[in-house]
C-alpha cells in the first residue's frame, strides 16, 4: 500500500513539473516529453511519409504553400521575439510541401515545422487566405505543443508509462503510433479525443492571430470552415472529425476577428509577402 501511494505520489510530482503553458492562450498542458527528441522522431516520419507520399517539386499550387509558409513563419518569429521567446523555436526546421492527392482534404504541421498540405484541401480553400487559414491552423497545433501534450497524455492513459525512453525502450511500436496520431498523420487513438476539440478550437484562435500579423484576412476563417464541413452532406471529411460544432466554431472566429487585427496591428511580419 505504501509503495503504491510513494509510486502515485512520485508520479504526480513527475506530471507537476512538466506541467507548462501555451503561447498566445496561456492555457497549461502536461509535456512529459523533450522538445529536442519529439522532434526528432517526427522529423524522421516526416522523412518517412515523404518517401511514401513523393511531394511535388514545382508549380503554382508549391510556390504558393511556401510562400504563404515562410509568411507565417515570419509572424511566429516577430511574435515569439517580441515576447523573449525566440529559444523556444530553436528546435524548428521549418518545411513546408505539397502532396499531389485531390481526393484528400487535409494537411498538417508535425512537432518542428514539418507542413505537408494536399491539393485537395486546396481546392476547398479557393484563396491564399483561406489556405492561409488551414496552414496557420495546423502551424499553431505544432507552436502550442499539442502533439508533445496528446502523446504525453498516451504515454500515461494508454500505456502506463511516464518518459519517453522507457516508451521507446518498452512499447516502440505503440509510441510511435501515438506520435503520428499526436501529429494528425496517423490514426485516430481513440483516448484522445476528447481532448482534441479543445486542441482544434485553441489552434482556430492562435492560427487567426498568425494569419493577420502575416497580413491575411481573418474574415476568411469563418468561410473557409464553412465550405469545409458542407463537404460529404451529413458526412464532412475525417479531416473534421474532431473538430468544433460548426456553427459555434464560425461564431467564435467572426468574434475574434477584431483581436486578431490587433495582434496584426501591434506584431506586424515585416517581411510577409502580404506586407511588402
Amino acid at each position: 500500500m505504501k509503495k503504491r501511494i510513494l509510486l502515485g505520489l512520485l508520479a504526480f510530482i513527475v506530471i507537476f513539473i512538466a506541467c507548462s503553458k501555451t503561447v498566445f492562450t496561456g492555457r497549461k498542458q502536461l509535456n512529459l516529453i523533450p522538445t529536442s527528441e519529439l522532434n526528432a522522431m517526427s522529423f524522421n516520419e516526416y522523412r518517412s511519409f515523404l518517401t511514401q507520399n513523393k511531394p511535388m517539386s514545382s508549380g503554382s499550387d508549391v510556390d504558393m504553400v511556401r510562400r504563404i509558409g515562410n509568411d507565417l513563419r515570419l509572424a511566429v518569429e516577430v511574435y515569439y521575439r517580441s515576447k523573449g521567446l525566440s529559444s523556444e523555436l530553436k528546435n524548428f526546421s521549418w518545411e513546408f510541401n505539397v502532396v499531389d492527392d485531390p481526393n484528400t482534404v487535409n494537411a498538417f504541421c508535425m512537432p518542428g515545422g514539418k507542413v505537408v498540405v494536399y491539393t485537395g484541401i486546396m481546392k476547398v480553400a479557393q484563396n491564399e487566405d483561406a489556405l492561409a487559414v488551414v496552414m496557420g491552423h495546423e502551424i499553431a497545433h505544432a507552436l502550442a505543443n499539442h502533439g508533445n501534450e496528446r502523446m504525453s497524455q498516451g504515454l500515461v492513459a494508454q500505456l502506463g508509462l511516464s518518459s519517453l525512453q522507457v516508451a521507446l525502450s518498452q512499447k516502440p511500436s505503440q509510441t510511435n503510433d501515438l506520435l503520428l496520431a499526436a501529429a494528425g498523420a496517423g490514426a485516430q487513438v481513440g483516448i484522445l479525443l476528447p481532448f482534441s476539440r479543445k486542441h482544434e478550437s485553441e489552434a482556430d484562435e492562435i492560427g487567426l492571430y498568425l494569419m493577420s500579423m502575416a497580413g491575411y484576412d481573418p474574415n476568411q476563417a469563418a468561410p473557409f470552415w464553412e465550405r469545409m464541413n458542407k463537404m460529404g452532406g451529413a458526412r464532412p471529411p475525417e479531416f473534421l472529425s474532431t473538430h468544433p460544432d460548426p456553427e459555434k466554431r464560425s461564431d467564435r472566429l467572426r468574434q475574434l476577428v477584431p483581436k486578431a487585427r490587433a495582434y496584426a496591428i501591434k506584431y506586424p511580419a515585416k517581411g510577409s509577402s502580404r506586407l511588402k
